[in-house]
């Protein structure tokens, strides 16, 4: 299960909203993943976040493989739209 979004936050995703992804994806079992600019990192890491170095303009995907995928990958997306990082691309 995954989710793509375009980053819209003129700092990108730096460390508060990134902080707060983390946070939301050790809530769950499921194994979380980033994607940006050919390089993909767990969500359950605040280091691993920040070394994608997410600027605005870029496009992120994130991924979800285990029993609750769907319920963090939409936890994931409520943070990107409701804290004005960024909106659903495509």
């Amino acid at each position: 299960m995954e989710k793509t979004f375009k980053i819209t936050n003129e700092d990108g995703i730096h460390a508060r909203p990134a902080t707060a992804l983390v946070n939301t994806a050790n809530k769950f079992k499921s194994e979380v993943f980033a994607e940006s600019k050919g390089k993909k990192v767990t969500v359950k890491s605040i280091l691993s976040v920040l070394s994608l170095g997410v600027e605005s303009g870029d496009i992120i995907t994130f991924s979800a493989n285990g029993e609750d995928e769907a319920e963090a990958i939409a936890a994931i997306q409520e943070i990107i739209l409701n804290e004005g990082l960024g909106e659903l691309n495509g």
